[in-house]
């Protein structure tokens, strides 16, 4: 990969880190959370799974993993 599309790939895993710390929204079911929440979960554990990584920060995509519900 490209210096360009790992910068895009960061910027997509980061999408999901600010969705789950933004935590649950008052129009959400607890449902939906969860499910909004697994989803990205599962999306940052592939990408912190990818091999291309250098010396990029993986420390908020780690931390989004580790969130609860």
């Amino acid at each position: 990969m490209t210096e360009q599309e790992i910068k895009q790939y960061y910027k997509a895993a980061m999408d999901s880190v600010n969705l789950i710390n933004k935590g649950q929204q008052e129009d959400q079911t607890n449902e939906e959370w969860a499910d909004i929440l697994d989803r990205n979960q599962r999306h940052l554990q592939i990408v912190v799974e990818k091999e291309f990584w250098t010396d990029e920060d993986l420390t908020p995509f780690h931390n989004a993993i580790a969130v609860t519900a």
